[in-house]
């Protein structure tokens, strides 16, 4: 019996008797020992700036910008030690707000902001939830060389400091979450995300590079004209808990969260599956299926052509964007989609765009609590039980079946079978 995460909980899987399963589990890692000795030590030493208390002036208003809640970072562990480091410095509650840097992403609730940080530090200081829509709150600072009109919350671009934070993950074609990320696209207007995120049609931009990465380079150009004081990224394992705390310049401090990330998420070398059985490793990494992309990326590196993929991927919040799906109807082929994304570049489009080219090589079956009708013109298989995904595969494996080499990712957002 076979236990996957799903949600807030958990699901069975009985692989059947013929099928010859082998478990991708993440690597063995030592978490820190004590998180908020980690967490001060990389406020007071960081790398390659000033300790944080003393590049903040009493008179100073400090913004921090922080994940939504698709992803997790310790925000609730980490945040109350930078209020600490602020307040010593001479910097009041009062002169402190927090932005949910959401990209293009629903708004924070006030729910969900208390949530990240915790019901103490959302009763201390003000918090702020960005919207990339919302016109009247963005200022323009220029343009980038490659042609991204930089629009962002005016809020942020006021304040006198502005401390970046989050977690660091591969990202499907920015290179790597995390670092200049929480300006751009975390606090930019709609024009200025979806300009960036289409130069994910140039195949330079791909999962784990940076350099001579476009979309990752047009990030931080554009971020630098906002300008990040501070930064503070973690590097999690699938519990949540802190392998690395990475503290000061918003460049070279993220660059060495990459390394450590990408020591413990890549390098699996794996043999090229039947079937991948994989989850994204529960909640918030399933959250919707705009989030369960990444994990589909992930399992489709383990597979060949024609090989089968069984995601387990709640979704409570649904598909998590109505340009996908809008998309999703519309364009019914993977040639359709092309065409169109190539024509006009719209942020969700883009997401059909990726799901039909991993659909139309290897066939999903998605488990899910979303309607089976919408999981259908979205691509996928539908299922609703373990049972049912199992029989479903079995179905599309036909002759292949009495034979079968069955992967099993447990944590398949982070796992990426790559050097």
């Amino acid at each position: 019996m076979i236990e996957l995460r799903y949600g807030t909980g958990s699901l069975s899987f009985q692989m059947p008797a013929s099928w010859q399963p082998r478990e991708l589990a993440f690597r063995p890692c030592s978490a820190v020992p004590d998180p908020v000795a980690a967490i001060r030590q990389a406020l007071r030493s960081p790398i390659a700036a000033p300790p944080l208390a003393s590049l903040v002036r009493p008179a100073d208003r400090v913004c921090i910008l922080i994940n939504d809640s698709t992803r997790k970072a310790r925000t609730e562990l980490f945040m109350p030690l930078i209020l600490e480091e602020l307040n010593h410095a001479g910097i009041p509650d009062s002169d402190i707000f927090i932005v949910v840097a959401t990209g293009s992403h629903r708004r924070a609730t006030q729910a969900d902001m208390t949530a990240l940080v915790g019901p103490d530090i959302a009763g201390r200081v003000a918090m702020y939830s960005h919207d990339c829509h919302d016109q009247s709150a963005l200022t323009c600072l220029g343009t980038t060389k490659r042609g991204t009109p930089v629009h962002v919350n005016r809020l942020v671009a006021e304040a006198d400091r502005r401390i970046l934070t989050g977690s660091v993950v591969h990202h499907w074609f920015a290179g790597f979450g995390g670092g200049k990320k929480a300006l751009i696209p975390g606090i930019a207007g709609y024009e200025t995300i979806r300009a960036n995120h289409s130069l994910l049609l140039d195949p330079a931009s791909r999962m784990g590079v940076l350099d001579g990465n476009p979309t990752a380079e047009d990030q931080l150009e554009a971020a630098l004209m906002v300008g990040g004081d501070f930064l503070v990224n973690t590097v999690l394992d699938p519990d949540g808990n802190i392998l690395g705390v990475f503290a000061g310049d918003m460049d070279q401090a993220h660059r060495e969260a990459c390394r450590l990330a990408h020591r413990v998420y890549a390098g699996y070398e794996v043999e090229p599956a039947d079937v991948v059985l994989a989850s994204c490793g529960g909640w918030p990494k399933d959250i919707n299926l705009y989030q369960a992309q990444k994990s589909l990326d992930n399992s489709a590196l383990a597979c060949r052509p024609g090989s089968v993929i069984i995601l387990a991927a709640e979704c409570q919040e649904g598909i998590g964007s109505d340009k996908y799906w809008e998309w999703a109807q519309r364009y019914r082929t993977l040639a359709e989609l092309e065409r169109a994304i190539r024509g006009h570049f719209e942020l969700g489009g883009h997401k059909a765009y990726a799901m039909a080219r991993l659909t139309t090589r290897n066939p999903v079956v998605l488990l899910s609590s979303l309607p089976p009708d919408q999981v259908r013109i979205l691509g996928f298989e539908p299922a609703s039980t373990p049972e049912e995904a199992l029989t479903i595969a079995e179905r599309l494996l036909g002759a292949r079946n009495s034979r079968v080499k069955a992967l099993i990712m447990p944590c398949a957002s982070l796992t990426v079978p790559m050097a």
